[in-house]
């Protein structure tokens, strides 16, 4: 009930830094692997591994339809005072996942190398993409169990227990994948197989959780294990950040297979350099996202109670916070980019495409994290639509026109270009979005602050 009475400041303290930690630590988790793959079995293998990014996307998106839907709708039925719908979201979020992992990933084992192939896979890079994708098809339950009660377990008052979850996972990456991968020489697949082992260490941790009676809110056998109306609300809010994995599927199926029509004789290189460009990027990127599921559950409770000051004070600090991490993104990969490519890294020609494509990727980032944040809040209110079409904006809508256009007047830097053009003319977009929607809740509630003030 504190999240309807305490301060903003200590609230989003309370929830914004465990799950940043749990971001950053899920985050680093992916680098690791990177530069173990990278350094551990050569850089044909990060170029394959960049390869298995849309595939991810994916595999992520069918999970969060589920994950993200279900913690608002349970954080939304808590500040309602009702404890027991919110357990249905629990019963019904952990049936759901179990079935979409089955299902999505027994359909795309059938025909892994189809679809490998359509993503801009080579003859190079094809054998690495598969044997790091079938481990991670074949552990999808896992990973899907994991990842969508631990949205919840947050959403419904642990901050703490959900970041140490993903503390406990980048753990036992970090012990096993050197050992896989250096020690037993199972390359690529060793660094897939610590990543199910880890998350399979900390889907016990939150199963553990859920199944304590001494759990706020638990899985409970008398509850209901599936509810049409549930399960059309969890998808209907979780549509949004579904379509944004979507999209980011077919945008990195389009930059690959630019890099490898306008990287020439580089090509398989210019791929495995967006790879260590998505990396980075993604790093900062998951650390805004940590903030936006601290404020989440604050904005989720607080709109279920008709608290609309408590929700704009909110969205103010989260729009601050999200872009000065951002912001700190653009200074690290603009003054230090050799850096950071090097880590993953020793091939000179790889790490001089990395370089030179960061200059350029990066160039409007500090306004992603703004973006990001307004994004999020129509998500965390219940207002999907607005949430997916300004999701759309930045990963699909205006990208893709980009990368068709730019890269035939600009050669491979057009292909850079792309994502930093998009992400100024999304930022726009969220900005209008969220003045007109200003306007609107200041006819209903006069007496409150602008939002962008």
């Amino acid at each position: 009930m504190d999240l309807g009475s305490k301060s903003i400041s200590k609230l989003l303290i309370q929830y914004s830094v465990p799950a940043i930690i749990a971001s950053v630590a899920t985050s680093l988790y992916n680098i690791i692997d990177s530069i173990f793959i990278g350094r551990g079995v050569g850089a044909m293998a990060i170029s394959g591994l960049a390869i298995t990014f849309p595939l991810m996307n994916l595999v992520i998106a069918f999970c969060t339809l589920i994950a993200v839907g279900g913690a608002t709708i349970s954080s939304i039925f808590l500040g309602q005072k009702n404890i027991s719908r919110a357990t249905d979201v629990v019963n019904n979020v952990m049936l759901l996942c179990l079935i979409h992992s089955v299902v999505f990933g027994g359909l795309t084992l059938l025909f892994l190398d189809k679809i490998l192939l359509f993503f801009g896979a080579t003859a190079e890079t094809l054998p690495y993409a598969k044997e790091f994708m079938t481990v991670i098809l074949y552990g999808t339950p896992i990973s899907y169990i994991f990842i969508g009660l631990n949205n919840i377990m947050r959403a419904t008052g642990y901050p703490r227990k959900a970041m140490i979850s993903a503390l406990l996972s980048v753990l036992v990456n970090v012990i096993l994948a050197p050992i896989f991968i250096f020690t037993l020489d199972w390359g690529i697949r060793g660094a897939a197989t610590a990543t199910i082992m880890a998350q399979s260490a900390a889907c016990i941790w939150v199963m553990w959780h859920f199944l304590s009676k001494k759990s706020f809110v638990h899985l409970n056998i008398h509850n209901n294990w599936f509810s049409a109306a549930i399960a059309k609300r969890i998808y209907s809010i979780g549509l949004s950040p579904f379509l944004m994995n979507i999209c980011a599927c077919i945008v990195v199926v389009f930059i690959n297979k630019a890099l490898l029509d306008y990287g020439g004789d580089n090509g398989n290189l210019a791929v495995g350099a967006y790879g260590i460009l998505n990396r980075t990027t993604m790093f900062f990127v998951m650390i805004v996202f940590g903030v936006t599921q601290g404020m989440q559950p604050i904005l989720g409770f607080n709109y279920g109670a008709g608290e609309w000051t408590r929700v704009k004070r909110t969205l103010r600090i989260g729009i601050w916070l999200g872009v000065g991490i951002t912001t700190a993104g653009w200074i690290a990969t603009e003054f230090f980019p050799g850096i950071i490519s090097s880590m993953f890294t020793t091939d000179h020609q790889l790490t001089a495409i990395a370089d030179h494509g960061s200059r350029i990727f990066f160039i409007c980032y500090p306004l992603v994290g703004c973006q990001i944040v307004i994004q999020n809040f129509f998500q965390s209110v219940g207002k999907p639509k607005i949430s997916i079409f300004l999701s759309l904006t930045r990963q699909l809508i205006f990208l893709i026109p980009f990368l068709i256009i730019l890269p035939r007047h600009f050669g491979i830097n057009g292909v850079w270009a792309s994502m930093s053009a998009s992400d100024g003319i999304a930022f726009i977009f969220a900005i209008v979005t969220l003045i007109i929607m200003n306007r609107r809740m200041n006819k209903l509630f006069p007496h409150q602050q602008a939002i962008t003030k």
